[in-house]
């Protein structure tokens, strides 16, 4: 049975593109930096779900200062490969931002949609600072996140530490290309 589910997974699993070494080390730089720039300060850090929730795990152990946690549940894919130009708000904060230092962290900044739509209402919240973190930049945007781990020089479609295709393959402990069939 085992055999037949990793033939099925194997299926869409492309190249490595960012192997867990690669991803591992980066995040540790970009804790660092955060650690760095945060010293005197206990900044709330606010999770995009479902995506960034691998990435947001590993750069906290990362962060050698307190931290707050919240999340928000975002969705402008569904169940596609493809943005359906709608954000949609599917869990709110539980917190209260205002006053507050505020880290935004994203998996992956791909159309910009979602990543605009987060930073225009979170910075409408009245925090006492704003700023971003993004694991991957697939294009560029106006609005470069303060922190990211890797720009993305093609135009593809990826899965793994945490990235979906269709909810699926978020598992994987590298960052894959998504192959379709």
């Amino acid at each position: 049975m085992g055999k037949d589910r990793n033939d099925k997974i194997n299926t869409h699993v492309g190249k490595i593109l960012y192997s867990k070494d690669e991803i591992a080390t980066r995040v540790k730089e970009l804790g660092d930096q955060i650690t760095k720039d945060y010293a005197d300060k206990n900044p709330l850090i606010i999770g995009v779900l479902n995506g960034a929730f691998v990435f947001l795990a590993d750069l906290a152990r990362a962060i050698e200062i307190p931290l707050e946690f919240d999340f928000i549940g975002v969705s402008s894919y569904g169940k596609s490969t493809t943005t359906s130009g709608t954000v949609q708000i599917i869990k709110d904060l539980d917190n209260d931002i205002a006053g507050r230092d505020v880290i935004l962290v994203e998996d992956i900044i791909d159309s910009g949609l979602t990543f605009d739509y987060l930073c225009r209402m979170l910075e409408a919240r009245n925090p006492k600072s704003f700023a971003t973190c993004a694991l991957l930049l697939s294009r560029k945007n106006e609005k470069l996140p303060n922190y990211y781990g890797f720009e993305m020089k093609d135009e593809v479609f990826v899965i793994g530490y945490g990235l979906d295709a269709k909810q699926q393959y978020r598992q994987l402990s590298s960052i894959h290309e998504y192959i379709q069939n």
